[in-house]
């Protein structure tokens, strides 16, 4: 028997392991950390905020993670990992259609992270904004995730002989297109401007393109 580890579990017997008992539980404790962060600010969540809306116990909790701190790291890693692999997804498929070039490479790669983003807001308030108020670890975690940023940027452009692409001279193109999406879109994340997500994407793309233009 398998179970989607954001659920609930079942009461009674379930048949479940113990250790798809224990991915259920974290799962959900990631989910609730994820909200619960994202309505109240990281400062005013408590342990007992994330605890209600993840129906788990205190004592599991505890179980599972040393603090709030270290609670919110792990779900704030699990955020930016599901935003790189939906990029990543997307720029494998297109070079597998392999008809596009560079500029349209990139388009479609930000066009699935401003979706991303988009559809869910308590994962883009977390990921962009509240981050910062969580101490330095988690500030090293998001430069982390702006690098691996960088990467799939960078590998939009791989073999291209310009400004962009994957060596190490043209590592400073992907990152000034990079800081250019970061900022743009924790600004209107923070104020919940989720509905200008998507339009940003032209302007963005015309800034690539002259960042990526041959002088």
């Amino acid at each position: 028997m398998s179970a989607d580890p954001r659920r609930a579990l079942p009461r009674g017997p379930h048949g479940l392991s113990r250790e798809e008992v224990e991915l259920s539980q974290r799962a959900r404790l990631l989910q609730a950390a994820t909200e619960a962060v994202a309505e109240l600010g990281y400062v005013k969540t408590t342990v007992a905020d994330i605890l209600e809306r993840a129906g788990v116990s205190r004592a599991t909790f505890y179980q599972l993670f040393r603090d709030k701190e270290d609670c919110f790291l792990a779900a704030y890693k699990n955020d930016a990992d599901f935003v790189a692999a939906v990029m990543t997804v997307q720029l494998e498929q297109v070079r597998a259609a392999g008809d596009l070039d560079p500029l349209d490479r990139l388009d479609r790669v930000l066009e699935v992270y401003l979706t991303a983003l988009r559809a869910g807001p308590a994962l883009a308030r977390v990921f962009l904004v509240e981050v910062y108020a969580a101490g330095p670890t988690a500030i090293e975690q998001r430069r982390a995730s702006l690098e691996q940023f960088v990467d799939i940027v960078a590998e939009t452009h791989r073999g291209e002989t310009g400004v962009l692409g994957t060596k190490p001279s043209q590592r400073f193109a992907a990152q000034a297109f990079v800081g250019a999406v970061s900022s743009l879109v924790t600004n209107a994340v923070g104020v919940g401007a989720f509905d200008d997500l998507p339009g940003m994407r032209e302007p963005l793309m015309r800034l690539a393109a002259q960042i990526t233009k041959k002088l």
